[in-house]
């Protein structure tokens, strides 16, 4: 078994892209199916958490247009927090996709980077870095908004 695995290695130093096929050889088989199992079941508690928010703000009184937004704000408030004391991590090393494509990743990737930077101040440190790694989805979030509204002002 090792001479197979010796000669795939001598195989793959004569190739011009050794590095890479080497790399290739040698990382090991991320779990595909558990993955995406814990990211759909992730997501969908996080929808259901929302869907939860949504209402509970219908039944408080407010209308079905405006209760939309202190939804998203709840959920956005709540992944800080648990950035913030350090359970999101722990959250996401399980759920991977689930908790990081909705606004919950969006909203622990900006608190992420004010805590790291809370030591240089909150005007240099915090306000200054917190946008740094969101700065781009912002940009392309408003960009995006705006192509779509030209387009559907035209049609």
């Amino acid at each position: 078994m090792e001479d197979i695995q010796r000669q795939k290695e001598t195989n793959l130093l004569l190739d011009n892209h050794w590095f890479n096929n080497w790399n290739k050889l040698k990382q090991p088989k991320p779990p595909l199916w558990k993955n995406l199992i814990y990211a759909f079941l992730f997501g969908g508690l996080v929808s259901i958490l929302g869907q939860a928010l949504l209402e509970m703000y219908l039944a408080l009184g407010v209308s079905q247009e405006q209760a939309g937004n202190p939804t998203v704000a709840t959920v956005i408030f709540l992944a800080s927090l648990l950035t913030a004391i350090g359970i999101f991590d722990r959250i996401a090393s399980i759920a991977g996709a689930g908790v990081a494509i909705p606004v919950t990743g969006f909203a622990n990737s900006i608190t992420a980077m004010a805590l790291e930077f809370k030591r240089e101040g909150f005007v240099l440190g915090s306000g200054a870095k917190m946008f740094s790694l969101a700065g781009s989805i912002i940009m392309f979030g408003v960009v995006t908004a705006f192509v779509i509204g030209i387009i559907s002002a035209i049609i």
